[in-house]
């Protein structure tokens, strides 16, 4: 929909395609569903589902087994975002290297968008 022909959305580091391709066999579901919403102390959130059935407005990134899929109305937001998993002492999970984020609270789950040029 928003995409750049012959470029994927987003990518996948080899630790975030591992942890997906896992999620996706042990759970039988055909991708993770990646999203944004209204929420959070910065204005927006990431969101992530597990996909029984896929959206045909989906943009769909697919690498070594692993299948994200991106809501509609979050692709505009998600060009560009590189999607890691990573593990430390306290915590695990997926990080968002995005390039359209304006400002991100202190957890790093709450974002804002920069805005759009005026024309």
């Amino acid at each position: 929909m928003f995409g750049i022909p012959g470029k994927a959305a987003v990518t996948l580091t080899p630790a975030a395609t591992r942890q997906i391709a896992k999620l996706m066999a042990r759970d039988g579901s055909k991708g993770l569903r990646i999203g944004v919403k209204k929420g959070g102390c910065a204005g927006m959130e990431y969101t992530m589902d597990y996909v029984t059935e896929v959206n045909p407005l989906d943009e769909v990134v697919e690498q070594d087994g692993a299948r994200v899929l991106i809501a509609p109305m979050a692709q505009m937001f998600l060009i560009g975002t590189e999607i890691d998993y990573e593990v430390d002492l306290l915590h695990a999970g997926f990080k968002f290297r995005n390039p359209n984020v304006a400002e991100a609270c202190g957890c790093g789950e709450s974002i804002k968008f920069k805005d759009a040029p005026a024309a």
